[in-house]
């Protein structure tokens, strides 16, 4: 099965936390942070939302960082994905 975003909405997949700091400690499941940089998996075809044309800038393939609250967290055939609107993305990693 495969996610379809509408509009402005882009479908995310969450890069794997972090589990030991740089000086070296192990961090438990409770205590990792929830990280904010994820993979474009499906991207919307943009159009007008609210009166505004919108243009998509981002690809599927892409490592983006996103506001952290932003999104609906969505299980699908055992994975877990984030939609989000285009302006909940921040920048784009190269």
């Amino acid at each position: 099965m495969k996610l379809v975003p509408l509009t402005d909405r882009v479908v995310l997949k969450q890069l794997e936390a972090e589990e030991t700091t740089a000086s070296g400690i192990v961090l438990p499941g409770a205590a990792q942070e929830k990280p904010q940089e994820a993979e474009v998996i499906a991207v919307g075809p943009g159009g007008v939302v609210d009166g505004k044309e919108i243009v998509m800038q981002v690809k599927e393939g892409q490592k983006v960082i996103y506001s952290k609250y932003a999104g609906t967290e969505v299980k699908l055939d055992g994975e877990e994905y984030i939609i989000v609107r285009q302006n909940d993305i921040l920048a784009i990693v190269e």
